[in-house]
């Protein structure tokens, strides 16, 4: 046996290649491709750029909310910065009220916005313990962008209000206050019902109109000096 391998290493060594025979080719190594969005940073961009760039995202997702459809704008690129411009907003405009006391004045902006806020994260970890499908901040997002519609009827209460405080009047404010309640449900359980199971959907939407109900009874309630 040992000298059959033997003669077999002796006969491979005897192959050698001939000198005539040309050896040709190209040895590539596989580059992954950079796409123009890996390449391009935004350390490096303007500070204007920006926050135009920034500016505009607000504004696409404020155009959502005012039309309302399922669509995953809001959750796919989510931001904090629009509900936070609305927050102060709304608490800003529910200054300077009155209320039954004679000391207070209303609703001061720390607790507006103690309550939109804590509401917020209360709905998201109700979402959450009934096995919502979307992260804590997107859901935040969606809670606080859809707060439009309410902040745009505080402004026309605030702008009703100038004329006085006649039965008129107050059926104006009710019939804004209630078209941009359910503005404000609809929109955000457009965004956020197909990510809660089937059988608990009525679960995660009540808590959402409880929300929005407080905001709205706030700005209703609201009176001025």
């Amino acid at each position: 046996m040992a000298e059959a391998d033997d003669r077999t290493f002796l006969g491979l060594s005897d192959v050698s290649i001939s000198e005539d025979i040309p050896v040709e080719g190209e040895i590539t190594v596989p580059m992954a491709s950079h796409s123009q969005d890996e390449d391009y940073s935004t350390l490096d961009e303007p500070v204007k750029e920006t926050i135009i760039r920034d500016l505009k995202a607000v504004g696409k997702k404020f155009v959502h909310v005012m039309y309302p459809k399922k669509s995953n704008a809001l959750l796919r690129d989510w931001d904090l910065w629009g509900p936070l411009v609305l927050c102060v907003s709304l608490a800003l405009m529910l200054q300077g009220g009155s209320a039954d006391s004679k000391e207070d004045g209303g609703p001061q902006f720390a607790e507006v916005f103690v309550i939109i806020w804590f509401g917020a994260v209360v709905i998201t970890l109700n979402s959450k313990l009934l096995g919502g499908t979307i992260s804590f901040f997107q859901s935040l997002c969606v809670l606080g962008y859809c707060v439009l519609p309410l902040t745009v009827a505080m402004l026309v209460c605030r702008l009703v209000l100038l004329a006085g405080m006649g039965p008129i009047n107050f059926l104006i404010r009710l019939i804004v206050v209630i078209a941009m309640f359910a503005w404000s449900t609809l929109a955000s359980t457009a965004f956020l019902a197909d990510s809660q199971p089937p059988n608990r959907k009525a679960l995660a939407v009540y808590p959402i109109f409880l929300f929005y109900f407080v905001i709205s009874w706030m700005i209703l309630t609201f009176t001025p000096h």
